[in-house]
């Protein structure tokens, strides 16, 4: 009789790391927050430190027939800081590792770096190492994110409690459109090489997959107008799973209303043009790289005016549960579809 077999498509990428977390002991005092939150948070004396991974894989995250090498370059450094500008931190510095095969000329890899070095200045941080090495299987980048934050105004996913006000930056759903663009113009060229990619209307949703920028001016501006969150991550896998994150880790319940929430026209339009529901796209596209926050309800009035910050609902109690009212005043529960790392099938025996 064979060991039990489970497919990590049957738990999925959070429950791999719940489990995985279960077996992973913190044993110094100053490791403040380790595995479950946007980034770890390491003591500092009268700052904490932020630290956070990402790896991006072709084939996987990202697609080079269509992504050009200094974008991915900048996108890259920007997925990691928008983890550390989730915790309310400045990011300081970063690490670079990437894995390549001989396919790659020099001249490519310097136009990866150009994209690295272009949002290191953007950022105002340091590219202080990394790795190279050699890949058999495409090229793979690995950037380690080092940010500090003064000690009690860092952020976490637990911290919001009943009546707080539900927050969001900017617009969603334009990554998800302008992935399915992207796919769509290169199937057209595959099937004719002769075809021109038709991306002239799509320039919004298109840069926004290609090169997303990380929303460090909205840290920055919390700061001026004194407001600290009481809840925070950024919108990764889609609007509903960081909600149900900050749920679960702060163990309430979440009302949103459909129509408080922000949507581009051109994703609207891209949306409807793909026979695709708009709000599922604000609700479960990933990689927008926004904030979504919480904030006391005494903290209204100094975002009230704020133009790129909108007021999609409000934190309830754990036993109400999570759900979005529409605009016919319906309220139906909401579901995380988000983005699937790892999907179910491919089972071996």
């Amino acid at each position: 009789m064979s060991d039990k077999r489970t497919e990590i498509g049957e738990i999925g990428e959070f429950g791999l790391i719940d489990r995985l977390h279960e077996k992973i002991k913190v044993r110094h005092a100053d490791t403040l927050k380790g595995i479950g939150d946007d980034a770890a948070v390491l003591d500092a004396g009268d700052k904490v430190k932020v630290v956070t991974t990402d790896l991006l894989l072709e084939g996987v995250h990202f697609d080079l027939s269509y992504a050009p090498l200094h974008h991915l370059g900048f996108k890259a450094v920007a997925v990691n800081i928008s983890d550390i500008a989730a915790m309310n931190a400045i990011p300081k510095q970063i690490t670079v590792s990437i894995a390549l095969s001989n396919r790659f000329a020099v001249e490519a890899v310097e136009a990866l770096y150009a994209g690295i070095n272009a949002a290191a200045e953007h950022y105002n941080i340091d590219v202080v190492g990394g790795d190279t090495t050699s890949s058999r299987s495409g090229l793979v980048i690995s950037i380690t994110a080092i940010g500090e934050v003064e000690k009690g105004k860092e952020v976490y996913r637990s911290g919001a409690k009943e009546n707080d006000i539900v927050c969001v930056t900017g617009d969603l759903g334009g990554a998800l459109m302008g992935l399915q663009v992207l796919e769509r113009e290169k199937e057209v060229f595959m099937a004719n090489p002769n075809m021109q990619p038709q991306l002239e209307k799509y320039t919004l949703v298109t840069g926004r997959q290609l090169k997303p920028d990380a929303r460090m001016d909205i840290i920055h501006e919390l700061r001026e107008l004194g407001v600290v969150p009481t809840a925070m991550l950024d919108v990764s896998d889609g609007l509903a799973s960081e909600l149900f994150h900050i749920c679960k880790q702060s163990k309430v319940g979440v009302t949103i209303y459909e129509d408080k929430l922000p949507i581009d026209k051109q994703t609207y339009d891209t949306a409807v043009e793909f026979n695709i529901d708009p709000i599922t796209c604000v609700l479960n596209g990933g990689e927008d790289y926004e904030l979504v926050f919480t904030i006391d309800q005494n903290d209204f009035s100094k975002l009230e005016k704020h133009p790129d910050v909108h007021f999609i609902g409000h934190i309830t109690k754990a036993e109400s549960g999570k759900f979005m009212v529409t605009k016919s005043e319906t309220a139906v529960e909401l579901k995380a579809q988000g983005w699937v790392h790892f999907p179910e099938g491919g089972k071996s025996s």
